[in-house]
């Protein structure tokens, strides 16, 4: 695979040596600089940072917009970054400081989706997240909207609304299949009687594993009704 360039060929004319840039001098924003390198080393530089030519401040070339992403580039070793530049007064500066900083906090997100396009990457790398980031996503998402069932002749009759009360899921990786409330109970029994038998849950996962295939292997063998037996050999 070719290397990512730094600063791709549309901002190469961007580009700005990082020696000449000075960080904002009262940011109040502590960004995660390791995983904003992670980022840069594994896309390059996507958007510019904004620099403050200072000539109403008294600061030249101040930071006011990208100032932990020159801190990731330093520590990759980077000699230049893409930047638009600004010249605007000490009031306007620190509100682009803040209002940078805090449209960033404001925001959410949509956790069911945005664990599906995790789920689609081939990996994680250069997305500010791991496995485990992955997996408390997937726990954080809501639980399902309640469902309607039919009373089977009881009570009224008519249709019930049924909250899901019990419920429960299996998870492997970033995959997620949701459990019937039938299942949860057999898997919570199945669950008691490992635990009973084994004093503790290590290995669970694949004793389930083992009775599945025992039950699927002895139902192939099963010959099929009216089949006649295979002859034996001398």
């Amino acid at each position: 695979m070719p290397k990512t360039p730094r600063i791709p060929a549309s901002l190469a004319s961007l580009a700005h040596p990082i020696g000449d840039l000075t960080p904002y001098h009262r940011n109040p924003r502590i960004g995660d600089v390791p995983a904003i390198a992670a980022s840069l080393e594994h896309h390059g530089q996507y958007r510019p940072i904004v620099v403050n030519k200072g000539t109403l401040t008294g600061r030249p070339n101040e930071i006011i917009a990208g100032n932990h992403t020159v801190a990731a580039a330093l520590t990759l070793g980077w000699k230049e970054v893409a930047v638009t530049w600004l010249d605007v007064d000490n009031a306007t500066a620190a509100k682009i400081v803040v209002v940078d900083n805090r449209t960033n906090q404001l925001g959410g997100y949509d956790a069911e989706l945005l664990a599906e396009i995790l789920d689609d990457l081939p990996d994680l790398e250069g997305t500010g997240y791991d496995r485990g980031t992955l997996d408390d996503l997937l726990d954080a998402t809501s639980l399902p909207a309640p469902i309607e069932l039919p009373t089977m002749g009881k009570d009224t009759g008519a249709a019930a609304v049924v909250d899901y009360l019990q419920w429960g899921y299996l998870q492997w990786s970033s995959k997620r299949t949701r459990l019937t409330s039938d299942e949860v109970e057999a898997f919570d029994r199945l669950y008691k009687e490992y635990v009973d038998a084994n004093q503790g849950d290590l290995g669970f996962g694949w004793h389930i594993l083992q009775v599945a295939h025992e039950h699927l292997k002895a139902a192939n063998d099963t010959p099929s009704a009216g089949s006649e037996p295979a002859e034996a050999t001398a």
